[in-house]
This record gives structure tokens, C-alpha cells and sequence, in this order.
């Protein structure tokens, strides 16, 4: 197959995406002022940071603050993780009743150690009855939104549990699968197992799937969807310090040509802007302490010396971003052989931790305890 034919406009229940493009949540990014700024570069469903269930159900004010919507922002997309049935359930019930959201994914692809030890996260699928429940109950909680879940292939090589998973979710009435296709084990590392893709989208034939992992240029998508038929791509790492992958996305969806990797004047003005989003959101303070941590994605590939770089990572304010900005070259280009940098999480593999005797009681529906911890990544 080429990579040249593009797929129809997705559809997630009643959510119909004009490109086939979802941004993935990612802890500390994924904001709202993050999502704004990829609505300007172009469509798709831009989700939220992961909210934990039973923080939204007690009322957690910063996890409030996690799921408040610009005016405008549509369709509202909103990530949850938990692991009891019954507050995923009043979760969801809240989050579309009380916050207006028209979409909600089930994060079970976390790879962290602290929640895959008490059985969270992606060692969650696992437990294959209680998995049901818990998408059972935010499917009903959901009414008429469309209600998703994102996994990894499994816990490790030894343990897959994706396609079983993904089964269950569209037994259970869930509108779409998305598959990061690596382990909890690789965490980030090595290459993304495509076929896996394939073989789930097979398996999975009445609802859409979507396919996760190493979406750095916009080429990489239109080749994820020939190889594997899958529906459409779920974008992370590769976006980070490039929103503008979003348009280039849309572009290639499109027919339309791809536009060469902007000059350094071009990313500056962009990090310009996703810097006064973050203020504009967080507070001054906030906001500027957070865009810190983003410089180093802006800069990734382009030649600048390593004091310019140390002076944007620790800026102080809006006027010193300014500053530090108009003192780089605009015309700098990036370096040849740095197109598919890889920003964000490298690390991996590294041995899960699970519950002890785990895999041997996969249809125990009894909620683990204390899993619900406030951490995100899939």
C-alpha cells in the first residue's frame, strides 16, 4: 500500500472529526492553554491532561482546574483514569453533566511503576472482569457521549492484553480504541510495533481504532494508516515544541502539500504565543514558570549555543522571553538529520511492577486499593 490515500473524516459516536487527528494527554502539557494553541494550527480532538477519577468525585480543586474549556473549545475532550467501576462511573457522570464534556477516554496504557505496583494503569487490563465493569459503568454513566479508551500492547512481551482489551471495550459499548503500540516495559523506548496496530484493527471491526507511536512528521501519519488500516493517529511526543504538526497533519490529510520546517524566527513566534496562552491561563507566575520547561522542545535541532538555551529555560518573565527571543537568529534553519528529534520521554525498558499473584487472578473484579494515584502517561 502507499502512504499517498487518505482516510474519511473520523467519526466517534456522534463526534465527527474533519481530520483523523487526535492529540494525545500528556501530564503537564496538554493544558488548556497547549490545546488553544493546536486549535490554531489546525483541527482534530485535542484532549485534555489525565484527571484522576476519584479526585474529580471529591472535588480536588486543582483537578477542577484541569477540566475547565475555553468558551469556544469544542468538542470538550477530557482524559480519566480509575479504578473502581463506581467512581469511574459518577466521574464520567460529572464530567459530562457538570463540565460539558462531549468526549471521554479511559487511560489503562500508564506505564508508571508507583501505579502498575498496585495495579493501575496498564497492568489494569489485567483483570479482564473488572476492566468490563469499569467501562461498563462510564459507558452508561456517558449517555450520548462518546466514551474511548487508550492501552499499551500489554504489560511486557510475556503479557500482552491489548486485543482482549480492546474486545471488551467495544462489548462494553465504548466508541473508539486507541493503541499505543509499545509495552509498559519499553516505557518510551525503541520502536513503536505497528503491525500490533494492524492485528487490532482486524480484531476490532465495528468501532474505530486508532494508532500511537513515533507520529514525529506529518508523513509518518499517512504511512500509519496505509500499513495498518487504522482509522486515524493519536499524536504525543511529536508535537512537543511543534504544534504546528497539527496543520502539517491536516495538510498531508488532506492532498495538500507539506510546508519544509520553519525557520528559527517562525518557532520563536510560536513559543511567543504558547508562553502568553500559559500566562494568560495560569497566572503570570505559573504561566511563566511553566513555558520554561518547553523552550528546549522549541529549540530542539536548531544551532543555538548552549548559554541562549540555558537563558530561555530559566526566564523570568514575559519581557524576558522577549528579550531572549529577538536576540536569535531568525533565519536560522534546523540541522540537517535533526528532523525526527525525539522530545519528551526517551527513557526505558525497565521491569513493571505488579501486585503479587496478579496475573493469576485476571477475573477477580475486586478493585485494587490505593491505585488511584494522580500520575498520567500511556
Amino acid at each position: 500500500m502507499t502512504a499517498t490515500a487518505a482516510p474519511p473524516a473520523l467519526r466517534i459516536g456522534p463526534l465527527a472529526l474533519d481530520v483523523p487527528v487526535v492529540l494525545a494527554p500528556m501530564a503537564g502539557v496538554t493544558n488548556r492553554a497547549f490545546r488553544r494553541l493546536c486549535r490554531e494550527m489546525g483541527a482534530g480532538l485535542y484532549v485534555s491532561e489525565m484527571i484522576t477519577a476519584r479526585a474529580l468525585v471529591e472535588g480536588n480543586a486543582r483537578t477542577l482546574d484541569m477540566v475547565a474549556f475555553d468558551p469556544d473549545e469544542s468538542p470538550r475532550s477530557v482524559q480519566v483514569y480509575g479504578v473502581d467501576p463506581t467512581v469511574v462511573g459518577e466521574a464520567v457522570r460529572r464530567l459530562v453533566d457538570d463540565h460539558g464534556a462531549e468526549h471521554v477516554d479511559l487511560n489503562v496504557g500508564c506505564p508508571a511503576a508507583k501505579v502498575t505496583r498496585k495495579g493501575g494503569g496498564s497492568a489494569l487490563p489485567v483483570r479482564r472482569a473488572l476492566f468490563a465493569a469499569i467501562v461498563r459503568a462510564a459507558v452508561a454513566a456517558a449517555g450520548p457521549v462518546p466514551f474511548t479508551v487508550k492501552m499499551r500492547l500489554g504489560v511486557d512481551d510475556a503479557h500482552p492484553t491489548y486485543l482482549e482489551a480492546a474486545r471488551i471495550a467495544e462489548g462494553e459499548g465504548a466508541a473508539a480504541v486507541a493503541l499505543h503500540a509499545r509495552t509498559a516495559e519499553q516505557l518510551y523506548s525503541g520502536a513503536a510495533d505497528w503491525s500490533a496496530i494492524a492485528r487490532l484493527k482486524e480484531a476490532v471491526t465495528t468501532i474505530p481504532v486508532l494508532g500511537n507511536g513515533d507520529v514525529l512528521e506529518a508523513h509518518d501519519a499517512l504511512r500509519m494508516v496505509a500499513e495498518t488500516g487504522c482509522d486515524g493517529v493519536v499524536v504525543g511526543r511529536g508535537c512537543l515544541g511543534r504544534p504546528w504538526l497539527f496543520r502539517d497533519l491536516a495538510d498531508a490529510f488532506a492532498g495538500r502539500p507539506v510546508r519544509p520546517h520553519p525557520p528559527l524566527g517562525d518557532v520563536a513566534a510560536v513559543l511567543r504565543r504558547h508562553a502568553e496562552l500559559l500566562v494568560e491561563v495560569l497566572g503570570p507566575e505559573r504561566g511563566v514558570r511553566d513555558v520554561r520547561k518547553h523552550t528546549g522542545w522549541y529549540l530542539a535541532g536548531y544551532p543555538v549555543g548552549g548559554e541562549a538555551r540555558r537563558g530561555l529555560s530559566q526566564v523570568s518573565s514575559l519581557a524576558e522571553l522577549d528579550a531572549r527571543l529577538d536576540a536569535l537568529d531568525p533565519a536560522l534553519t534546523l540541522h540537517p538529520g535533526s528532523e525526527r528529534t525525539v522530545r519528551g520521554h526517551t527513557n526505558g525498558p525497565r521491569r513493571v511492577p505488579v501486585p503479587e499473584g496478579w496475573f493469576d487472578r485476571v477475573d477477580d473484579p475486586t478493585p485494587p486499593v490505593g491505585a488511584e494515584a494522580a500520575v498520567s502517561g500511556g
